[in-house]
């Protein structure tokens, strides 16, 4: 009798052995899994040809890396963006793709929050400033304000955007929002929708919850930001290239507007002599966002149910299909 052929699993992004360990206890035994050990693109390849499913998270996966794959059923995104995945190339190939939809909203959502406060009150600032062994109460870099009461606009009001508004309720903000397809009723106890301009006219801090796409791109950019209130932060938790990094760094430099808080840049590890390093008004986290350890196994266990289903010959659910 010949040996049963054993399914692998490879993930695509690098992992830490605490969370490679992690991950390996919650697949099924008989599964394969296997952890790039790089970020080598050869590597990436031989990984992806042996493979029948494939995760990534922050790896970008474009067309080589799709043409490479022999007998991939489906690649996973371990997240919600897919602005690193081509997908035009899934397409051709017959590759489905899917995400975990909403499945990072509430650490999403808490750290946007976050990024608020330490925007608006001067954390990060305050912190080095005390490594430094400066006692700077006298000498903030803007005067120091409370989320409370404010007037938030939200860009994208999708899972992550819906959760924020829902937080800010206890801050008594006043919450607006944005989309492309207009008003949503379901939304109006919460939040008030209105367009892109006057958004940002009105808001005294404004939040980035939306996709990176041909539309998006370079979106905030130095007219948007002109538009902005003098006294208004800038957060960005949704795709670095959303913001155009040199002309956020203008605004802050010539305080045309007040501050910013970003966790993802246009170039991703951002490099050691970015001048956006020298910004005091600026705080910066390297794309953490949607990483909370208590959230690791809910979203691995979704990405695993739906790898079952295709070996069930099942359909994934729709809202998590991105790929047929």
């Amino acid at each position: 009798m010949p040996p049963l052929i054993r399914r692998r699993i490879v993930i695509l992004d690098t992992l830490t052995e605490v969370s490679h360990r992690r991950f390996a206890e919650l697949v099924d035994p008989g599964f394969d899994l296997v952890v790039a050990s790089s970020a080598d693109h050869e590597h990436l390849e031989q990984l992806i040809a042996e493979a029948d499913y494939a995760i990534s998270g922050q790896t970008a996966v474009p067309d080589t890396l799709f043409r490479a794959a022999k007998r991939l059923r489906l690649l996973h995104k371990w997240g919600v963006g897919v602005d690193n995945i081509d997908l035009a190339a899934a397409r051709s190939l017959g590759i489905p793709v899917a995400r975990v939809t909403g499945g990072n909203a509430t650490p999403v959502a808490e750290y946007t929050i976050g990024l608020m406060i330490a925007a608006l009150r001067h954390l990060a600032w305050g912190h080095t400033e005390l490594k430094k062994g400066r006692w700077g109460t006298r000498h903030l870099p803007y005067d120091s304000m409370m989320l409370h009461g404010r007037i938030v606009g939200l860009v994208g009001f999708g899972a992550i955007g819906r959760r924020v508004a829902a937080l800010l309720q206890a801050f008594g903000c006043t919450v607006l929002y944005t989309r492309p397809s207009g008003p949503d009723a379901s939304a109006n106890a919460v939040a008030t929708f209105m367009p892109l301009d006057q958004l940002l006219a009105e808001s005294d801090v404004v939040s980035l919850h939306c996709p990176l796409s041909a539309d998006t791109a370079g979106m905030i950019n130095r007219e948007a930001l002109t538009r902005m209130k003098r006294h208004a932060v800038l957060i960005n938790v949704a795709r670095g290239g959303v913001v155009s990094d040199a002309d956020l760094y203008w605004a802050l430099k010539e305080q045309v507007i007040r501050g910013a808080a970003v966790d993802v840049f246009d170039i991703e590890p951002l490099p050691p002599d970015s001048p956006l390093l020298a910004l005091d008004n600026l705080v910066m986290t390297p794309h953490l966002a949607g990483i909370a350890a208590d959230n690791f196994a809910p979203t691995v266990i979704r990405m695993l149910d739906n790898i079952a289903r295709i070996e069930r010959g099942e359909a994934i659910p729709e809202h998590e299909r991105v790929v047929p």
